[in-house]
Formats: structure tokens, C-alpha cells, sequence
């Protein structure tokens, strides 16, 4: 594993919750034609994206293939991720698999630097309330960084369990990656009256998540995860602001004209919530490479038309209000 220096975030802030507001930017990790990890790319990548405007990085998440990453790889994307950074702007890590791996990748995160992690389902076993609430917590008794916790596949919670992670010490988040608003409502209400001390954050955690925020932000859940910040940046910042400036003419222009077909194009393919990601930044002239197995590349004619959908999205994301900001 590579030395790395000493974290430009070393004394990092205490209140992670306080910072996380704008567009959350999970860049993809660049990998050379040999297949090995490329982080002079992977550096340029987290930088762009900072200069962009992103409120926060979250670095070797699934977007970034966490689950094609060595430990070594992975701590050296974190450093690299937090040294672009420089303090601008929080760094948050994945983690993942079983409690004691996701203990040592939360370790390796911290140590490189890292501000907070974000907690993805345990690998492969369909657990329990009470097993995932075990999980957590001991994640979080041992990460010495503030955890999000993932809400998808194998690790869907209840109301009551939700806010016994919402009073647990060092759980300061839910990203929902399920898509249950009826859920995500008794959630909130569980939290809010089991856990009314805790500031509890949530997140819309959906592939494509601009497409559903609206119907989140009815439910009070103002922050997601932009995918489509990792390769167009100005469509994703000209969403963000017509959506928190309630602006639902350009909203509704960015859904109809590229976000609903952008999420068409994404389901034809398995895997491609990570892949066409990674190939639209490389149509906007980074080449971060080809995504690792088992995930596979988009078929030709499907990059083909995500190009024409990016063309399609800067032009609308140009004619948006604050487009030269």
C-alpha cells in the first residue's frame, strides 16, 4: 500500500452534518488500459468535480466500484480523494461487506483522512432487524468516523430500528436506496418521535436520484447522491438549484428531456447504474477507463445514445435560470 502524507484534513471538521449541503459528487475510480488502478486520472476526476461546485466527495462508493477494490487500493483512492479536496469540501468513504471487514475498510478510511463513511448492506446474508442493528453499531463503535447508513437490497429496516441507529453515537445518517415513500414517511415519523434529540439526516439514494426529487422532498429529503455529477456537472447543478429555488418549469424540462430518458437508457442494461456512469465521463474527455468484472461495458449503441443525452441535458441545463453562475 502506498505512504501517504499526512491528510490536508488532519483536525477535520467535528460536524460532517453541518457540511453536507449541495450537490454530493461519487466520482468513479479510474482504472489504466492494463486494468490497474490509475490515480493520477482519479485525481483529476475528484478535482474537476470539486471545482465544480460539489458539497462533498464520496469516494469508493458504489459508483466507484468499492466492491472491485483491494484494501490497499482502496485506502490509496480515499488519501488521493482527500488530498484534491484540501478541506474544501468533506470526504466520505464506503465501507462494506461483513462487520468485521467493514471495521477495517472504516480504519483504512479513516487513517487516510477521510471525514465520515457511508455504510453500504452487509455482503451476500439476508440479516434480521437485530442483526443489522448489531452491525451498525459495532461499525460505528469502531469507525471513529460519522456513519450513513445504506438502505437497499439486503438491508431494508424498520421504523423502530431506523431510530435506534438515529440514537446510536456516531450514526448520523439514512441514504435510501429503496424507493419506499410509504416507508420513508414512517421512518421519519419514528425518528422524530423516538429520537427527537438527534439531528438525523436523509438522503435519496436512488440510481438517477434527481428523477424522484421532488416526490423526496415532499417527505422533507433535500439531499442525493447525483450520479450524473460525475459527468455533467452543469446539468446536475442546474437541477440542484431549480429544485431548492422551486423552479419546477426547468425541473420539469431536465426531467421530461434527459433525466427520464437518461433512467430509460440506464435499465436496459444490468449494471449500468455504475457503467454508463463511467462511460459518459468518458465521452466529456477523461478516459477513467472500463468498469471491472463482473460488472460489463454499455453496448455500443447505448454510449451512442448517451451522448446525444448529454448534449441534450447541456442545452437545457443552459437555458436554466443562474446557468452562468
Amino acid at each position: 500500500m502506498t505512504a501517504h502524507p499526512p491528510p490536508a484534513t488532519a483536525g477535520r471538521h467535528p460536524r460532517l452534518a453541518d457540511r453536507l449541503d449541495g450537490p454530493l459528487f461519487f466520482p468513479v475510480t479510474a482504472y489504466a488500459p492494463d486494468g490497474a488502478l490509475d490515480l493520477t486520472v482519479f485525481r483529476a476526476h475528484v478535482r474537476a468535480g470539486v471545482d465544480a461546485g460539489a458539497a462533498a466527495v464520496f469516494a469508493c462508493c458504489g459508483t466507484g466500484e468499492f466492491h472491485a477494490l483491494t484494501p490497499e487500493e482502496f485506502a490509496d483512492c480515499v488519501a488521493a480523494a482527500v488530498q484534491e479536496a484540501a478541506g474544501r469540501v468533506p470526504v466520505v468513504a464506503g465501507t462494506g461487506y461483513g462487520t468485521a471487514l467493514a471495521v477495517h475498510f472504516a480504519r483504512l478510511a479513516r487513517e487516510a483522512g477521510a471525514d465520515g463513511l457511508l455504510a453500504m448492506p452487509p455482503y451476500l446474508v439476508v440479516a434480521d432487524q437485530e442483526g443489522l442493528l448489531r452491525h451498525y453499531t459495532e461499525l460505528a463503535a469502531a469507525a471513529e468516523l460519522p456513519v450513513i447508513v445504506y438502505q437497499r437490497d439486503n438491508a431494508v429496516f424498520t421504523p423502530a430500528t431506523v431510530a435506534a441507529l438515529a440514537a446510536t453515537p456516531g450514526i448520523i445518517g439514512l441514504k435510501d436506496g429503496l424507493g419506499d415513500l410509504d416507508l420513508m414517511q414512517r421512518i421519519i415519523s419514528a425518528v422524530r418521535t423516538d429520537a427527537p434529540d438527534e439531528d438525523f439526516l436523509y438522503f435519496n439514494g436512488l440510481p438517477t436520484a434527481e428523477l424522484t426529487g421532488p416526490a423526496y422532498l415532499g417527505l422533507g429529503v433535500r439531499l442525493y447522491s447525483s450520479a450524473v455529477f460525475a459527468f455533467a456537472p452543469e446539468i446536475a447543478l442546474a437541477f440542484h438549484r431549480a429544485l431548492a429555488a422551486g423552479d419546477d418549469d426547468t425541473v420539469n424540462r431536465l426531467l421530461d428531456g434527459f433525466y427520464g430518458p437518461l433512467v430509460e437508457l440506464r435499465n436496459q442494461g444490468r449494471g449500468y447504474a455504475v457503467s454508463l456512469v463511467k462511460a459518459g465521463v468518458r465521452l466529456r474527455g477523461l478516459d477513467v477507463g472500463t468498469v471491472r468484472p463482473p460488472l460489463g461495458e454499455p453496448a455500443p449503441a447505448h454510449i451512442e445514445e448517451l451522448a446525444g443525452l448529454i448534449d441534450r441535458g447541456l442545452a437545457l441545463a443552459a437555458q436554466a435560470p443562474g446557468a452562468g453562475a
